[in-house]
């Protein structure tokens, strides 16, 4: 399908996410969503088990999004209907180090949250800091470590009508949607995502200080698009899986096929684990 021009509002994100949610509701032909799901790299598999597929849409056709450039990323995003919930899965994400601004970063929560959303899932591949974490477990995060430097909440103010910029970041990973994963899965370890800006892999020397800030993991995502959630008042979960020891905790170099190998490899169980929760979102 040839999807018209979609008319840009550069100087305005808000407005930009608010026209790419009255072009996904014609496209779809959905009225309002509950839930929106990103996820991380590698993780597309795990879209299969969140519900039957209502319809598939590319984010060149909604305005706003930026192509992601990065393997294990893919620039679609599916309506999902799982029972009586109807979930925006996105198969990708762009970020920071890709030469975006934050409000292209969180442009996908933005029109998320504007077609309806009141719950965001963010999933990811981060390194583990924390000794006993292995590849291929998921770990939910219970706060984060902003170090990208950059907020989506800066610049102009939101217009008339939207929350106060001056965002309390107070528990923003929600303790019950945290709870209702850990009833899914008990076993479920918690900890601190440290979000850089990345592409490169950190040093042994800034993992040693990631640790001593009290960060459990490591990556170049999730933090804005969390921010950006919260400040527009949904409720916001993030499932880090570990993909790889990081830096100076293993033997062997780091590699981005690695990491998405892995993720690849652990893509069901997140699956069956997202399934669970959503329905009780």
């Amino acid at each position: 399908m040839i999807y018209p021009m979609i008319t840009q509002h550069a100087d305005d994100p808000y407005a930009a996410a608010a026209a790419s949610a009255r072009r996904l509701r014609e496209l779809t032909g959905t009225g309002t969503f509950d839930a929106m799901v990103v996820l991380g790299s590698g993780w597309s598999a795990a879209a299969e088990a969140l519900g039957s597929t209502m319809a598939e849409i590319p984010l060149a056709g909604l305005g706003g999004f930026a192509v992601p450039t990065v393997a294990g990323h893919t620039p679609v995003v599916r309506c999902v209907s799982a029972g009586d919930l109807r979930i925006l899965v996105f198969l990708g994400r762009v970020h920071l180090y890709e030469g975006h601004s934050p409000a292209t970063v969180v442009h996908g929560v933005r029109t998320a949250v504007a077609a309806g959303c009141r719950a965001v899932i963010l999933t990811n591949a981060a390194g583990g800091i924390r000794g006993e974490y292995t590849v291929g477990q998921p770990v939910l995060v219970r706060d984060h470590l902003n170090l990208t430097g950059r907020s989506p909440l800066a610049g102009a103010p939101p217009p008339p009508g939207y929350p106060s910029r001056f965002t309390d970041l107070t528990g923003l990973y929600s303790a019950r949607l945290r709870k209702l994963a850990r009833d899914a899965d008990p076993e479920l370890a918690e900890g601190v995502y440290a979000a850089l800006p990345g592409p490169h892999y950190e040093t042994a020397a800034e993992i040693l200080m990631l640790r001593g800030m009290g960060a459990d993991l490591v990556g170049m995502s999730t933090a804005l698009e969390a921010i950006a959630a919260r400040h527009l008042g949904a409720e916001v979960l993030a499932i880090s899986l570990v993909t790889n020891p990081a830096a100076g905790l293993a033997a062997q170099p780091l590699d981005h096929q690695e990491v998405i190998a892995a993720a690849q490899a652990s893509a069901t169980r997140i699956g069956a684990l997202l399934a669970t929760i959503i329905p009780r979102l």
